[in-house]
This record gives structure tokens, sequence and C-alpha cells, in this order.
């Protein structure tokens, strides 16, 4: 569809273009503030108003723009649901609601990184090798059990510096239950745990500086 078709036409367009549906003749030459005159502009308001909410279905038709109708999609796809809880504002749930519909299952590092782009967070994906013969000089001296453990490093900014988790501090008077360090109502752990292979344990590590090797560990 091209970018003209998406413009809304004025009631000015719309009034022209019912003159210019009337008979030919003098019978049809009216005065252009008499009566005939304004039942046409008033016509033309109402036409110029459908056109109006017809754009703004277009925008209803997609999730990540939908605002009128987000709560039916949200409905449609069972949100708020034990991940997403009740997001902060209508971006938050609109983002919730992409993830939702387009997330496909995957096992693979890149899936993992792709589902937590979905909600806006940035990730990387660390995986874990057992001590086994024919180790290299410098890996870590790990038992069997970190064969099936992977960690997954949240990054705090984007490629251009761009800070991309919203941190909030623990207050006095916060609810039990309350993290000390959160990151936004989109739980990104209880996302990637729920797409996870059932047979592994995830660590989360935020980096709360833009140092790389300064970061901390919340297992779980």
């Amino acid at each position: 569809m091209s970018e003209a078709a998406l413009i809304a036409r004025s009631e000015a367009d719309h009034a022209q273009m019912l003159r210019q549906l009337l008979p030919r003749g003098a019978a049809w030459d009216f005065a252009p503030d008499g009566t005939f005159a304004r039942l046409i502009a008033a016509l033309a308001a109402e036409f110029a108003r459908i056109d109006i909410r017809a754009i703004e279905l277009l925008d209803e038709a997609d999730p990540r723009t939908a605002l009128e109708t987000l709560i039916d999609w949200e409905r449609v796809a069972g949100l708020p649901d034990a991940c997403t809880g009740q997001p902060d504002n209508v971006r938050e749930r609109q983002i919730a609601l992409v993830q939702k519909l387009t997330s496909i299952a995957g096992q693979a590092p890149a899936d993992f990184i792709d589902l937590a782009a979905l909600i806006g967070f940035e990730i990387d994906i660390e995986e874990h090798r057992p001590l086994r013969t024919g180790f290299r000089v410098g890996d870590r001296c790990m038992d069997e059990a970190w064969a099936f453990a992977w960690t997954v490093i949240v990054q705090p900014f984007d490629g251009a510096g761009r800070p991309v988790l919203a941190i909030a501090h623990f207050k006095v008077g916060d609810p039990v239950g309350t993290r000390v360090r959160g990151f936004g109502s989109l739980d990104l752990e209880c996302v990637i745990r729920r797409a996870a292979p059932a047979h592994t344990t995830v660590i989360f590590a935020y980096v709360i500086e833009r140092e790389p090797d300064f970061w901390i560990d919340f297992t779980s």
C-alpha cells in the first residue's frame, strides 16, 4: 500500500468530491453559504471522520501499535501471564504481546538472544563445559553438573551506549518478595526459564557497570 493511500482525506476534500458527483445544470448551482452547501459540509465531515477511523484501524490490526484493541489482543494471547505480570505502561504491554505471539521455540543460544530482544533486553549467553581429558590451560575446573548449566549475561547498554535496563532499587515499605534490584516489569528471567530445556539450569548475571568484566551473578 502506498504512503498516499494511508493519508486521510480532509473535510474539504470530501466536500469537493460530493459536489463533483452532483448533476450538471443551473438547478444545482447552490450558494456557497446556503442550506444545501451546509448539508454537503455535514456529510463531508462524517466521511472525513470515517476516513480517519479507517486509517486508525490499520494500527489496531498490528499488535505493535494497537491501542484501543490492545485489551482484546491480550485476551486472545492469554496476557498478562505469570512472566509478564501487569506491565507498567502501554509500550511494555505491546512488547509483551509481540513476544507472546511471535516467539518460536528453539534451544540454540541465538534463539534465546532473539527471545530476549523481543522484550527489549540485550543478552549474551555463556555455555559451560565440565573439566574433561584434553582441557587447555586456563579452562575452568567444573564438574559434570555444569554440562547442563548456562549463563545469561544481561547487558545494561546497547551498541550506541544507551541504557536498556530500567534499574529499580528496593525501598523501605516495598512488599515482601520485591527484589533488592529490579530490572523492569517484564520478567526476563521468567520468559527465559519458561523456554529453557527442562533438564538445564539457567544462571542470570546482570552487568551493572560499563566495564565488561564487572558483573554480579544472581543464581537460581
